[in-house]
């Protein structure tokens, strides 16, 4: 049942997708004095905070949970002091909150504040380690330097957050090599940076009942063989600016494998149950370098870009060339869907439209490219906008409306009012071998999209840059353009993604 706070943020959401002029108000935290308390603009989240714990050190922390359990409550929590690199963004070097070796850490009525490069607010790390966080207020200032971290296969649950990040490559539900679990349940989400998606994903990742919004960046980002699902939430993507130049397209969803070997190579997954999606600039989703299952019920998804198309699926920076095209497995269940479809020649797509969906616009208006095959069943319809070129069809006879158009099917001109019956097309990643979909991965010994330096430096990342504003000494990593840091392939593979070494001891 939705609460009244809910239907307060989804009413809110609604007229803006209906007339979209901006994004939501900015998150104040809770008052430093003790024995204080403030709401933040957006969301039900109030802390009051009792005692005041800080860490100014560069690579400290202010709270450690190290194998055991703890329990924290009613403390601002004060973070300053930089980092670099693999320590902070795999290992939770410089992060405020710290839990690693299978402790289970809780925390309730935080206010989190975060200034340092690398500086993360809650960083849950390893295999067995738990973080529970609610009713909690995180800001974070400075550069890769995400809301809630989690890497190693570590766990992270929050319910009812209000997170707001600033800097770049600092997403609000961020995760990083070795991935893991994370839940989500409530509250407002909120970044402004470049490259700086509201969730990255080289983990599990669920949020439900919450509102998220980026300012700059893609909305969610996806990343190898892991997952984002999103139950009756809110997603405002922004994406104004670019954070590499390995692709000129704007999205609101970006679903790809950056060879960085922060992600296992495999299928990647983005499920939307309900809810809303409104994006500003540029397409809808975007797949490249990767298999990707994209699956909706029942989502209000709006693209306020007219030029904007629904899905792309395209080879661009990232992979090997010539075999690092996005391979799509759409299926959409009482979803109304509306805007192109591109696909080019190495990329493929099967689209099942079921239980009344139904789909207005073209695919592939300019003529035929990649393999794509699109099966209409339950009363579903095709609504074309443009003349459409697929490989393989299977409907009913009242499924396609040409609306004027011409639908060719392999070459061949559809007829209306015909059935029609055909077979989706196979797709494998790398990692799964076979041909179909098979995704490239670079010569042995080579890192990935860039060379690496001196020994002990890291390959040039996905997009080939450093974060605006974040220098460093020799050796300090740039980011992809989704948050994530790039890596070269150590060749661990594992669920959730490339499984980091054990954390170095200090």
């Amino acid at each position: 049942m939705i609460n009244k706070k809910r239907l307060q943020a989804l009413s809110a959401t609604i007229a803006i997708m209906l007339a979209f002029t901006g994004c939501a108000g900015t998150t104040k935290s809770a008052e430093s004095e003790p024995e204080s308390s403030a709401a933040a603009s957006d969301t039900e989240v109030t802390v009051v905070t009792k005692d005041t714990m800080e860490n100014t050190e560069d690579g400290g922390h202010v709270i450690v949970a190290d194998g055991e359990e703890a329990s924290y409550e009613n403390i601002k929590v004060e973070k300053t002091g930089d980092a670099e690199g693999d320590e902070a963004d795999f290992y939770g070097d410089n992060s405020a909150i710290f839990a690693t070796n299978g402790a289970t850490l809780t925390l309730k009525n935080m206010d989190i504040h975060t200034n340092g490069a690398h500086a993360n607010a809650v960083f849950s790390y390893g295999e067995g380690t738990t973080v529970n966080i609610s009713d909690s207020i995180i800001e974070t200032e400075g550069n890769c330097s995400g809301g809630i971290m989690t890497t190693g296969g570590g766990t992270t649950n929050a319910e009812n957050l209000s997170i707001h990040t600033t800097g770049n490559s600092s997403a609000a539900i961020r995760s990083d090599r070795g991935g893991g679990t994370v839940n989500v349940t409530g509250g407002d989400y909120t970044t402004e940076g470049t490259g700086s998606p509201v969730i990255y994903s080289t983990a599990d990742i669920t949020v439900s009942d919450a509102t998220l919004e980026s300012k700059a960046s893609e909305g969610v980002v996806v990343e190898g063989k892991n997952s984002v699902t999103l139950n009756n939430s809110d997603l405002i993507a922004s994406n104004t600016e670019k954070n590499s130049d390995k692709s000129s397209v704007y999205k609101a969803v970006m679903i790809y494998q950056s060879m960085s070997g922060d992600a296992a190579e495999g299928e990647a997954s983005f499920t939307m149950n309900g809810g809303t999606l409104a994006n500003a600039n540029g397409d809808i989703f975007y797949v490249n370098n990767t298999v990707a299952s994209i699956n909706l019920k029942e989502a209000a998804i709006k693209n306020n870009d007219s030029e904007g198309a629904f899905l792309r699926a395209e080879a661009a920076g990232w992979g090997q060339e010539g075999s690092n095209g996005g391979k799509v497995i759409l299926t959409a269940e009482k979803q109304v869907i509306n805007g192109d479809i591109i696909v080019d020649d190495i990329s493929g797509l099967n689209c099942f439209l079921k239980d009344g969906s139904s789909f207005s616009g073209s695919i592939n208006s300019d003529g035929q490219a990649g393999d794509v095959y699109v099966e209409l069943s339950g009363g579903s319809v095709w609504t074309l906008t443009a003349d459409s070129y697929i490989s393989a069809l299977t409907c009913e006879a009242d499924s396609i409306d040409l609306n004027g158009h011409k639908l060719y099917v392999n070459g061949s001109e559809y007829k209306e009012g015909e059935a029609s019956e055909g077979e989706a097309f196979t797709f494998e990643t790398a990692a799964q071998g076979g041909q179909g979909g098979k995704m490239g991965t670079p010569p042995d010994g080579e890192a990935p999209d860039g060379s690496g330096g001196p020994a002990g430096e890291m390959g040039t990342p996905p997009d080939g840059e450093a974060p605006d504003g974040n220098g460093g000494p020799a050796g300090n990593m740039g980011t992809p353009p989704d948050g994530g840091m790039g890596n070269p392939p150590d060749g661990n593979g594992g669920p959730g993604g490339g499984t980091p070494p054990e954390m170095p001891s200090n």
